[in-house]
């Protein structure tokens, strides 16, 4: 017998059932998804706002890098909010 026909194990030699796989596929997409974002909106504001990177940051490039990100994530919410839209 193969392994692409019996049923994946999990702990304890117990069959995974189909929905706790998807739940876990879920859970790895929506956390690779979130370190993207993050990832994404640390290169565009960081290079947007900070133009000589020093120890800390200055009061100037603080206040950017939050209205950056705010941009971001509002745009991001628009999006998402007009492609799911569109699929209903």
């Amino acid at each position: 017998m193969d392994s692409y026909s019996s049923p994946p194990m999990g702990s304890g030699g117990r069959a995974v059932s189909p929905e706790a796989i998807m739940e876990q596929m879920e859970s790895q997409l929506a956390n690779a998804y979130a370190e993207e974002f993050v990832e994404t909106l640390r290169e565009k504001c960081f290079d947007k706002c900070v133009t000589k990177p020093g120890s800390s940051l200055g009061g100037s490039e603080s206040s950017c890098i939050s209205r950056c990100v705010d941009r971001y994530m509002e745009a991001t919410g628009i999006i998402s909010r007009a492609l799911f839209t569109k699929r209903s």
